[in-house]
C-alpha cells in the first residue's frame, strides 16, 4: 500500500498494540515485525473482505435453520412439546417473565441480525470506497464484535436449565436441533466480524487519491 502524502505509514501491532513507522510500503515481499513482541505487522488483513463476506453468507444461511427448528424440548409427566427461539420467548411472556423473554429475543434474534446487516453494509461500504461517516461505521463495528459473544447466552441458558431440571424426577429438558444451528450461527458470525478490518474504511480515501 502506498501512501500518497510525505507522512510515515505506522503500522500497529494486533498483538502488543505498539505502532510502529513502516520500514518499506513499496515492498509487498517485506515482512516487518513488532519491535516489542515479534507479531507479523500488516498494512490490512489478508483478503479481509472476501473472508467477512462468506462468513455473513454462512451465518446467514445458518439462520434459517436456527430460527425453524426447536432449540429445546420440556418434558413434563412423560409430555411435552420442543420450543424454537420465538415460542420460547411466547411461553416467557405467557408465564409473567417478561424482562427473560426480552433477553433472550435481544440476543438471540436481534443481535445477530444487527450483526448480519452491519457487517455486509460495511463490506459493501468499502468495495463502494464509500467516504460517508467512517468514524460512525468503525464505532459500529467494535460495538458488533464486543456484542457478538453475548448471542450464546441462549445457548448457556439451555445448558444449565437441561443440567438443573433434569435433577427433579417429573420434568426434564432437551435441547434440540435448533440450539445446534443457533450455536453455528454465533461462531461464524464471530469469525465474520473478526475477519473483517475496519482499516480498511479509512484506506478507501488513500485509495480514492
Amino acid at each position: 500500500m502506498t501512501v500518497a502524502s510525505d507522512r510515515p505509514m505506522l503500522l500497529g501491532c494486533e498483538s502488543c498494540g505498539l505502532v510502529s513507522p513502516a520500514v518499506a510500503v513499496d515492498d509487498p515481499t517485506l515482512v516487518q515485525e513488532c519491535p516489542r513482541c515479534g507479531h507479523v505487522l500488516l498494512a490490512t488483513k489478508p483478503h479481509a473482505l472476501q473472508r467477512t463476506w462468506a462468513f455473513v453468507v454462512a451465518a446467514a444461511v445458518l439462520y434459517i435453520p436456527a430460527n425453524a427448528l426447536p432449540v429445546m424440548q420440556v418434558i413434563y409427566a412423560g409430555r411435552g412439546e420442543p420450543d424454537t427461539i420465538l415460542s420460547g420467548v411466547e411461553v416467557l411472556f405467557n408465564t409473567g417473565q417478561p424482562a427473560v423473554a426480552v433477553l433472550v429475543l435481544f440476543a438471540s434474534i436481534t443481535v445477530p441480525l444487527i450483526k448480519l446487516v452491519g457487517l455486509a453494509l460495511m463490506v459493501l461500504a468499502v468495495r463502494r470506497r464509500s467516504l460517508w461517516r467512517r468514524r460512525d461505521r468503525t464505532v459500529f463495528y467494535r460495538l458488533v464484535e464486543f456484542i457478538g459473544r453475548w448471542s450464546m447466552l441462549d445457548i448457556f441458558m439451555i445448558s444449565i436449565l437441561v443440567a438443573l431440571v433434569k435433577l427433579q424426577a417429573l420434568s426434564t429438558i432437551e435441547a434440540g436441533q435448533g440450539a445446534v444451528w443457533f450455536a453455528c450461527v454465533v461462531v461464524t458470525t464471530m469469525f465474520a466480524a473478526g475477519s473483517f478490518d475496519p482499516r480498511l474504511i479509512w484506506d478507501v480515501q488513500e485509495a480514492r487519491r
